[in-house]
């Protein structure tokens, strides 16, 4: 019998408390083959959704995906998002929730997705690198310019946030 996994209950867990609470619910999302997001959001392969229940229409937390259907620019679209892809679930207004790892049964390094299919026990593997993780942010009392220079180089043509609360960036 195989395991059950605990990240679909605690996904719709933070969901319904954060709408209890009356904050507005947000989807961080590794974006990969299996999603169906619009690209033209995604930034560095993820993607940051507002999942409330006025931003979304008809949405439906399985424990295999959410998929709902959402306005992007006024253009409605229809949003699937494997339970394996959610980075985290947050309440926007104070940053509480809870990160989860990213766990693909099938790896970005594995050539296809039915060579995954016929060994799937070889899938996790092959990955070469760590799954992602969180770390901390200096607080608005340390000088932030060091980490601020050094990640200058990664394409990002933000500019570097000056000290305070940390926040996630929302991607409209």
């Amino acid at each position: 019998m195989s395991e059950i996994s605990t990240k679909p209950y605690m996904l719709r867990a933070i969901y319904e408390w954060c709408t209890d609470s009356g904050f507005t619910p947000y989807l961080a999302v590794k974006v990969d083959a299996s999603t169906t997001v619009p690209l033209e959001f995604v930034k560095k392969g993820e993607i940051v959704l507002n999942i409330s229940y006025g931003a979304t229409s008809g949405l439906k937390m399985d424990n295999d995906a959410i998929h709902f259907r959402a306005r992007f620019g006024g253009v409605s679209r229809e949003i699937y998002v494997p339970v394996h892809n959610v980075l985290a679930i947050y309440a926007n207004e104070n940053g509480q929730g809870m990160a989860f790892e990213v766990t693909t049964p099938s790896a970005d390094a594995t050539p296809s997705p039915a060579t995954a299919a016929q060994a799937p026990q070889l899938a996790p593997a092959a990955v070469p690198t760590p799954p992602p993780a969180l770390s901390s942010v200096p607080s608005g009392d340390q000088d932030a310019r060091p980490a601020a220079s050094s990640s200058s180089t990664d394409g990002d043509d933000e500019p570097p946030k000056k000290g305070g609360r940390p926040t996630l960036t929302v991607i409209k």
